[in-house]
This record gives C-alpha cells, sequence and structure tokens, in this order.
C-alpha cells in the first residue's frame, strides 16, 4: 500500500487551479525562439521530393492538350501528374455528395490558379525548370469576373437540396414600407480578403506499409483531408492518417483548402514511393487560393422619426467563386446576422451564391456573419445621418429586449441578452458623450482634419450552422508516474486552444498545468473530427476533454478511498487539487497525485479514457426559415475614434475600447489576445486590405507589397480592451463563451466613426457615401462628395 502522508492536506480553495487564470500560451515561448516546429519545420526522411502546382493562367479555359516528356526528360524529374493518374476520385469538395471541385482539371479551367498538374522532382528550382516545359495548350472562352456580371448572366452555384435562394421573413415588411415615415433604400458592397495566415499552405505525405500513407498537414480538418485524401488514393480512411503539429494561422483558409495541397502531396508520393511535401509560397498561396466572400447587398428599410427601425428587406449575393466550397453555408450565417444586435419587427432576407471565374472563395473568421452585419449597420448609419441623431442612440433604441422583442427572424430566441449592459458600461468607461461633444467642437474649429467617433455592439450565434458537425472527441493517458498525455480532435493555430484544453484537464484531474502534455492533433488518437472553426473548438473539445478526465477521476477515486481508508459512501468527497489526493474530513491523510496512478496501475485500473460531447438541442429547417441554430450568442462592444485627413483621405485610429462577453473565460490572457487581434483583423478587412484583379481574372494583389494588412502603426493608438465580468454562460464548459469571431465585428465602429468625420466635411444631415474597404481613396471620394453637398 502506498503511504499516507501525515502531513495536513492543503484546501481545495487554497489550491490554485490553472482554469480562468492569466497563463502564458503553451507555444508562445517556443513561437518567440524559433522551436516550434511547423510542417515545413519537420526532418525530412531521405529521398523526400517537392511536389509543385502547375495553376491555370486563365480565368476560364478549355484544355486542348497536355504534354510532359520534355520535363520528364529532365534529371531529377520524377513524376508529371495529371487528372488522368489519379486513381480514385478526382474531386476534393468538402460538400458530400457535391462533386465540383476536381483535384485536378480535366477539360476545362475555371480561374486564374485552378490546380492542372503535378510537378514531383528532386528540388523546388528544378520542379519550376521542369514546369516551365510542360506543355499545356488552351482555348480560351469567356469568364464572369464580378457579382455584376453574374447577376446579368444569371450565373448562379445552386445549392444541392433546395433551389433557389434562402429566403427568412417575418411580419408584413411591405405593408411595413409603405407606412413608415422615412425610407431608405440603397446597396452596399463589402470586399473580398486575403487570410494571409504567416505560414502558407503545406503538407508532407509519407507512404507506408500496405499502400497506407501518412501525412503531416497544415490543417484545420485533418479528418476532412483523412476523407480526402482516402477517396483521391481509392482507399479507406483506416489507410490514411494525418497528423496536425501545428498552424501558423489559419482564419478559415485552411478549413477546406489544406484538403487539395495534402491530397497532391499524398498522389505524388504513391506515384514515386517516395515521401513528397507540397508547399506554397506567398504569391502562389495568394494566387491559388480562396478569400472572404464579397458581398453585394440592396435593401429598402423604414425607420419611426425617433429612430426606430420598422421594417427592412435586403437581397444578398455572395461570390463564390467557381465551385461550391462551403458558400452556401456562409451565406446561411450572413442572413442569421442581419439582425446583429437588433430586433427586426417586420422583415425579408434573402440570399444567393453567385458563381464566377475566380478561386472558390472560402471560410473567413466570421463564417458571413461580418458581411451580413455590414448591411444593417450601413442601413442604421444611414438613417442617423438622414435624421440627425447619434448613431449610438439609434442603436440602443434597436435592441433586442425581453419580454416581447427577443426572438430573431429566424425564430430563435435571444437568451442572456447582455447588450443594454454592456452599452451602459462601455458608454460611461469610455465617456463617449463627453468625447463626441469634444470632437464635434473639434471638427467646427478644423477646416481640412476631422475626427469622428462610433459605437458598435455585437451578437454573434455560437455553434456550426451544420448541425452534425457539433461534436468532439478526446483520448487522456495518464502514465504510472502521474503525467498526462492529452490527445483532443481541435487543431493549433496560434489562438491558444491547447492552452485552454490543458487548463481543462489539469482542473479535472487537480494536477499542475505543466504536468499535462498537449499532443499533436491526430486521426489515429481521435476520429471522426470536425474543424477546429465556428468559435467553438472550446466549446467543443473542452467538454469532451473534461468528459474523459471525468471518467479517469472516477476510477481514481475508488482507488483512492481505499488508500486513503475512506469508505465508499465517504468517496466522492475526495478532493484532487494541486498534484495531491485527499478528503476534507480527515485533513492528515493525503497522496501525491503520482503515489496515485502507480497505485493505480499496480491494482489494474485503466489510466486511459475517451471522451465525446456532442452540442444539445440545435437544428434550422430551411425550407421554413426557422430553428435554432445557435448553442448561444456572444455579445460585445466596442467605442472607436477616428482622425480623417481630408487632403489625402489617409485616416489614423485614435483609441478604442472594447467591452466583450466570454463568460467565465477559460484562460483570460489568451481571450484578451483574440479581442484585440479579431479586431484589427477585422479594421484591415474594412479599411486597407483591398483584393484587386485585372481584366482577366489575374490577381494584382498577390503579395505584401501590393497587399495591405495592418500594421503596428494602423493600430490604436489608445487600446483598451476588457473582459465582460460576472457573465457565466450556462451550458458551456465551464461557463466560459467562445472568443474567436465575434471580436471581428467590432470593427464595423471604424466604418461609423469614418461616416462620421467625413461627413463633419458637409453641412448637417450628410448622408456618407463611403466604400468598403475605406482605403485612403474611398475616404477622399466620400470627403468631396460630402464637401459637394449643398447647405
Amino acid at each position: 500500500m502506498v503511504a499516507i502522508l501525515s502531513e495536513v492536506a492543503p484546501r481545495e480553495s487554497d489550491v490554485k487551479s490553472p482554469l480562468h487564470a492569466p497563463a502564458l500560451h503553451e507555444s508562445g515561448l517556443k513561437h518567440t525562439s524559433g522551436e516550434a516546429l511547423y510542417v515545413d519545420d519537420l526532418p525530412l526522411l531521405p529521398g523526400t521530393l517537392v511536389g509543385h502546382v502547375i495553376a491555370s493562367p486563365h480565368a476560364h479555359a478549355r484544355v486542348v492538350r497536355k504534354e510532359a516528356r520534355r520535363a520528364l526528360a529532365l534529371p531529377g524529374v520524377h513524376a508529371v501528374l495529371f487528372a488522368q493518374d489519379i486513381p480514385g476520385v478526382n474531386d476534393v469538395c468538402p460538400v458530400r455528395g457535391v462533386h465540383d471541385e476536381p483535384l485536378l482539371a480535366v477539360d476545362e479551367v475555371h480561374c486564374v490558379g485552378q490546380s492542372v498538374a503535378l510537378v514531383v522532382a528532386e528540388s523546388a528550382a528544378l520542379c519550376r525548370q521542369a514546369a516551365a516545359l510542360v506543355e499545356v495548350e488552351y482555348e480560351a472562352l469567356p469568364a464572369c469576373l464580378s457579382i455584376r456580371e453574374a447577376l446579368e448572366q444569371g450565373s448562379f452555384l445552386p445549392h444541392w437540396l433546395y433551389p433557389g435562394p434562402h429566403l427568412i421573413r417575418r411580419g408584413e415588411p411591405e405593408a411595413a414600407l409603405l407606412a413608415a415615415p422615412v425610407r431608405i433604400q440603397g446597396e452596399c458592397m463589402t470586399g473580398a480578403q486575403d487570410h494571409f495566415y504567416l505560414e502558407t499552405q503545406a503538407s508532407l505525405a509519407v507512404m507506408e506499409e500496405d499502400g497506407a500513407v501518412r501525412l503531416w498537414s497544415s490543417t484545420q480538418h485533418p479528418s476532412e483531408v483523412q476523407e480526402k485524401v482516402a477517396e483521391v488514393l481509392g482507399l479507406g480512411r483506416h489507410q490514411v492518417t494525418v497528423e496536425v503539429p501545428r498552424m501558423g494561422g489559419a482564419f478559415g483558409g485552411k478549413e477546406t483548402q489544406a484538403a487539395p495541397f495534402a491530397a497532391l502531396a499524398a498522389l505524388g508520393a504513391r506515384a514515386t514511393r517516395r515521401p513528397v511535401k507540397v508547399w506554397l509560397n506567398r504569391d502562389q498561396d495568394m494566387e491559388q487560393t480562396g478569400k472572404r466572400h464579397p458581398f453585394w447587398a440592396r435593401y429598402e428599410a423604414g425607420f419611426f422619426e425617433d429612430g426606430r427601425l420598422l421594417a427592412l428587406k435586403a437581397e444578398l449575393v455572395s461570390d463564390g467563386g467557381w465551385s461550391n466550397d462551403l458558400s452556401h453555408a456562409i451565406l446561411d450565417r450572413a442572413l442569421f446576422h442581419m439582425d446583429n444586435a437588433y430586433f427586426l419587427p417586420n422583415v425579408e432576407v434573402s440570399g444567393r451564391v453567385a458563381r464566377t471565374n475566380q478561386p472558390s472563395n472560402t471560410a473567413f473568421r466570421g463564417f458571413g456573419g461580418p458581411q451580413g452585419m455590414f448591411v444593417v449597420e450601413e442601413v442604421l448609419n444611414r438613417a442617423a445621418e438622414r435624421l440627425g441623431l447619434d448613431p449610438a442612440e439609434v442603436r440602443r433604441l434597436n435592441y433586442y429586449h425581453e419580454p416581447s422583442e427577443h426572438r430573431t427572424h429566424y425564430g430563435q430566441l435571444v437568451e442572456g441578452n447582455r447588450l443594454p449592459r454592456i452599452h451602459a458600461e462601455l458608454m460611461a468607461s469610455s465617456e463617449y458623450a463627453r468625447r463626441r461633444a469634444e470632437i464635434d467642437a473639434f471638427n467646427a474649429a478644423s477646416r481640412w482634419t476631422k475626427r469622428g467617433i462610433g459605437y458598435q455592439p455585437v451578437k454573434f450565434g455560437i455553434s456550426f450552422t451544420t448541425s452534425f458537425l457539433n461534436q468532439a472527441g478526446a483520448l487522456v493517458v495518464i502514465y504510472g508516474d502521474g503525467t498526462v498525455q492529452l490527445n483532443h480532435g481541435g487543431t493549433e493555430m496560434g489562438q491558444g486552444l491547447h492552452t485552454k484544453m490543458r487548463a481543462v484537464c489539469a482542473h479535472a484531474l487537480g494536477v499542475p498545468a505543466e504536468h499535462v502534455r498537449v499532443m499533436t492533433t491526430a486521426t489515429d488518437k481521435v476520429p471522426n473530427t470536425s474543424a477546429t472553426a465556428a468559435s467553438s473548438g472550446s466549446d467543443l473539445n473542452g467538454q469532451a476533454v473534461k468528459a474523459a478526465c471525468e471518467v479517469l477521476r472516477e476510477r481514481l477515486r475508488l482507488v483512492a478511498a481505499h488508500l486513503l481508508q475512506v469508505d465508499r459512501a465517504e468517496a466522492q468527497g475526495i478532493v484532487f487539487a494541486g498534484g495531491r489526493v485527499s478528503h476534507p474530513a480527515y485533513p492528515h491523510r493525503s497522496l501525491t497525485f503520482a503515489e496515485l496512478t502507480h497505485a493505480a496501475y499496480q491494482a489494474q485500473v485503466s489510466l486511459s479514457a475517451t471522451g465525446y460531447y456532442r452540442t444539445p438541442d440545435i437544428g434550422y429547417d430551411r425550407k421554413m426559415g426557422q430553428g435554432k441554430p445557435f448553442h448561444y450568442f456572444a455579445f460585445g462592444g466596442a467605442v472607436v475614434e477616428v482622425e480623417v485627413s481630408g487632403l489625402t483621405g489617409e485616416h489614423r485610429v485614435r483609441r478604442v475600447d472594447i467591452l466583450h462577453d466570454v463568460g467565465s473565460s477559460l484562460v483570460p490572457t489568451i481571450d484578451r489576445g483574440q479581442v484585440e487581434g479579431g479586431f484589427i483583423q477585422g479594421l484591415g478587412w474594412l479599411t486597407c486590405e483591398e483584393v484587386l484583379i485585372d481584366a482577366k481574372g489575374r490577381l494584382l494583389t498577390h503579395s505584401p507589397d501590393t497587399y495591405k494588412i495592418p500594421a503596428l502603426g494602423d493600430a490604436p493608438e489608445d487600446f483598451r480592451v476588457q473582459l465582460l465580468e460576472r457573465a457565466p454562460q450556462d451550458s458551456t464548459i465551464h461557463g466560459s463563451k467562445a472568443v474567436g469571431e465575434p471580436p471581428f465585428m467590432l470593427a464595423i465602429g471604424a466604418v461609423t466613426a469614418l461616416r462620421h468625420a467625413v461627413a463633419a466635411f458637409g453641412p448637417p444631415r450628410t448622408e456618407v457615401q463611403l466604400a468598403s474597404p475605406a482605403t485612403p481613396e474611398a475616404i477622399l471620394r466620400a470627403v468631396e462628395a460630402a464637401r459637394s453637398v449643398k447647405r
């Protein structure tokens, strides 16, 4: 029997759990020192080859001829692979049952950058030399390059189950519009955005025994990579193993679009029987992958003269690119978030996905939510400008309120609405009223420089809207020395998921966080996982980790009861905390967690367990346009102050105050970083990140010299971020809330602030004409338009 120590065991309240406590990112020091391993850093096996994608130079063309003999004649070139060399299914569409995205083009290409062939050779330089010798002859065809062209041509990507637009309706919007004292109508457009993750797409494939293949992939969705590689190679999924060491950023760009490059690496490895790595440089990555969906919207809204919204009708069209990818799910979320924080009494919103000859657009932080919210915020800003009201007050008037105005346009109750509280606290802490008055006084005295301030609330739904994806698994292994290996289905891309999961595990087992090692995410440890996306990584995987740990703790509890000489009836009172195991009723009896696990091993008690979780009670009926697609809502608010030059159109963000709802934060330092990063990325989408193509569909902004993401100088001079206190969420992992995506939309407050500044160049009640993104050129045009308004 293990010796029981006679020292008094620490009280559970005296032992600090890593849960709900600040902590360093578990890989933070490795990131800064260069020790963190990414796919391209992994030691290569002898004989590893390089795969190079030959991409279409045309937006739309017929493939007339393909010839690779000259390239294959080069020493060191091992293969040039075309569609006919694929042994399985030539398709990587992520939607099951839809086959509209061939891995390699067959007889037609649909965008610049579409994969046509794969060169496999000894080096990247040799691959490029060989690629120049591969002869592909094309016959150019007419191309559709924008949403407007798609509308003119009637070019759409139909939903595979539900033909026609997705329509959500409540009340009588037509009658309400006719009766409205104030009516506003117009169009607005939001642009694309490149993911610009630091680590570009990368995959390494190695053949194993019996024709099996192992891949290391920079992907948010290892199970989907496993599925698509198996289909392309004609294998069962049991013969494909995918590991994800970590990603250097993803933001949705590696949810579905990592799979094609992994499949190409696997195809090359199968053809050559050698390891093959496919890695894209920055230009290739930007040219060959999809981006945030551009959205066009046409709207008509009716208001009362005090600023209350009476009715809204809006039509959305997104640019899906040439294939489905996740475009319909993204459109769905845009329609779900057309209300943002506001009750819409009479509403009709509809949406379709345009098919264009662009790379297939894909998931990006917010997943359509930002594009939907932008429309209603545009409507409210225009109403405030026309009525001469403070936009913050117009927003407050239209919030969801209990008991009658608390159901969304698609029928879900807005429960636990924290928007009124956030609004009141943030208005006070940011001194909004005083600062707005000071800004108006400054603008009256300044001819060429104007300032503006804007308030932005956010209500964002948390869950995958494809309901079956809301599930997760975990595998926890305890060793005889009391240390722990944690496997879960989520992937780490810098967002801190592993840090949070380690805290959940350490808390559940009562061990120090440093005794828990989070393992590489792998499909042979946790199968059938969903993507780490939809801001649900902690919600889903955290519950699965907790479930696995609770199974282990209950097994250990019985062993501990025997060692502590505690009756079984009292065993539930045994405490696991601080690396020790004890019972409050017997303070002089305790043992270390390591002593307990060693004893459990000797007693032949299993020290590994799986955990599983599925989100309960969610679903949506697309035909009816009604349901509960989200488990809960996350809320937040931001006050943004800007300064604009009327001579150049340049602007700077002077101050940002954010109050964001993360429930009871699992690790506050991680969540604060997500709020800050999300806001800055949203600011980039709305102000400086402009994706441009030429008349032939070729990307012009394909590197940092032409595509401008926010730099340090674009960050707010004064950046104040607070997490909402005393705000636990029911039925989530330890009362926490998702944080990855919601803060992105807080940056829309910068648009309101810019409009305030631009309007100051014109007479009172000037309705601002500001395009998105609000680049210096767009701001300067808006300033000139405001100046031209007659007083």
